[in-house]
């Protein structure tokens, strides 16, 4: 099935455009609603949302289609995306929503859904919410409309929640922490649970404004927030994006450490307490070869999956593994949340960073990366990969690397752009791959 409304990540888009309108979003309410009330209980659903100015209409549009086919709504305001996943389970509400585009500009939006357990829905789930917001709805009649509220302890909640993953002992006294919240979901909860915890917190990006959310500012524009680290004489600093679904740190020194350092530092330390599940980490395709090297030098795998998140988190739960994650800072760490949480893994390289006594620039620098070079090449029709001349300029490229590095090359889920990825030992070899790749792309299209 042709999926029109689901991505790789919920449905997303450019607001009062294509399928991210209000209209539309009254019908996945009425589509998800529909699909989730089994039995003869009072169903209610969670919905949190970022700070995007169109977070309030694509809200009361939410609420109007759920309540329409008889689900309770509960309204949290802005909260990250891993507390609605939270408190869908905790509240034992049906269904979660989060409306947020994570690290997108303001202009977009998203619709997030969770089932009754935390966890993002099934492909099964998302297909046959599909076919429903194709249907009429099923309208319950006068008296079975449901009811709206919104709640004010939900910040209180998730703030305790987090803290939890934090071992009783360990307190950030006398760490200076700068905590960057990209103008968006964790402007309030993610720079209360570190300052809770002990530490002296300057915070920035918690001026949201309704269109200044991840604008130059968190974990996908680190400018402002390397300069302001080296400005304070921080020991650290926590990048968060959007909907605080993923992490970058900033050490000491302004450097930037990325999800696959972060994923090294968790594993390393909880193999080392005998917690690590799995035997090793779940990361995608585009986690570097170094991370791999070094896990396998202290025992470890390192097992791959397609991007995306929702990629990891299946394999997480076949597995048995309870630490994953994406080289971009999505940290999956299974013991304390349904969904990647950037304030979760903050909190606990806080902890490793307290525990150790070491500088950031040495506690979070597991491995020497090899050389990686990414390009994206867009085109306006076709398919570029399977041109012949492309196909034998990646096979021309594999055969060069093996043994001595990867290549990765796979189409965006989101654009009309082919990724071409390649890392090895030898940083003048992967520049000329990827480029003898993408020149054949743009000879194709």
């Amino acid at each position: 099935m042709t999926r029109k409304f689901f991505g790789t990540d919920g449905i997303r888009g450019r607001t009062n455009e294509g399928v991210m309108t209000a209209a539309t979003a009254m019908r996945v309410g009425q589509a998800a609603g529909t699909h989730f009330l089994r039995g003869g209980h009072r169903h209610r659903v969670v919905i949190g949302k970022d700070t995007r100015l169109s977070g309030y209409m694509m809200e009361s549009a939410l609420v109007a289609g759920f309540t329409s086919v008889g689900m309770d709504v509960i309204m949290t305001g802005p909260l990250p995306t891993p507390a609605i996943a939270l408190l869908t389970r905790e509240m034992r509400a049906d269904l979660g929503v989060m409306i947020s585009a994570s690290h997108n500009p303001f202009e977009d939006n998203g619709i997030k859904l969770f089932g009754p357990d935390g966890f993002k829905l099934s492909d099964d789930a998302e297909a046959a919410i599909e076919r429903l917001i194709g249907q009429e709805p099923l309208l319950v009649e006068p008296s079975r409309i449901g009811r709206a509220r919104r709640i004010d302890d939900a910040r209180g909640r998730y703030i305790h929640a987090v803290k939890q993953s934090v071992a009783s002992d360990i307190r950030f006294d006398g760490l200076k922490v700068v905590v960057d919240c990209a103008n968006g979901a964790a402007y309030q909860v993610a720079p209360s649970a570190i300052w809770e915890l002990g530490a002296e917190v300057i915070a920035m990006g918690v001026e949201p404004n309704g269109t200044n959310i991840n604008k130059d500012v968190g974990s996908t524009s680190l400018d402002a927030i390397k300069a302001r680290v080296v400005a304070e004489g921080a020991d650290i600093g926590i990048a968060l994006d959007g909907d605080a679904d993923r992490l970058i740190v900033i050490d000491e020194k302004g450097n930037t450490i990325d999800g696959d350092q972060i994923m090294a530092v968790i594993a390393s330390r909880m193999q080392e307490r005998g917690s690590l599940r799995g035997g090793g980490v779940v990361a995608t395709v585009m986690s570097n070869l170094g991370l791999e090297r070094y896990l396998q030098g202290i025992g470890l795998t390192l097992e791959r999956t397609k991007v995306g998140d929702r990629y990891v988190l299946e394999r997480m739960k076949e597995g048995g593994f309870n630490v994953g994650g994406e080289q971009s800072g999505h940290m999956i760490l299974l013991d304390h949340g349904t969904t990647g949480d950037g304030t979760v893994a903050a909190l606990r390289i806080l902890a490793s960073l307290v525990r150790s006594q070491r500088p950031a620039s040495e506690l979070l620098h597991a491995f020497d990366p090899v050389p990686q070079l990414l390009k994206n090449v867009r085109y306006s029709k076709g398919r570029p990969l399977e041109n012949r001349t492309v196909m034998q300029a990646i096979a021309d490229a594999e055969a060069e690397l093996e043994g001595k590095g990867r290549l990765v090359i796979r189409p965006s889920g989101t654009e009309p752009l082919i990724r071409v990825m390649a890392e090895g030992d030898d940083a003048a070899q992967v520049v000329a791959v990827v480029d003898r790749i993408c020149d054949a792309v743009r000879g194709a299209v």
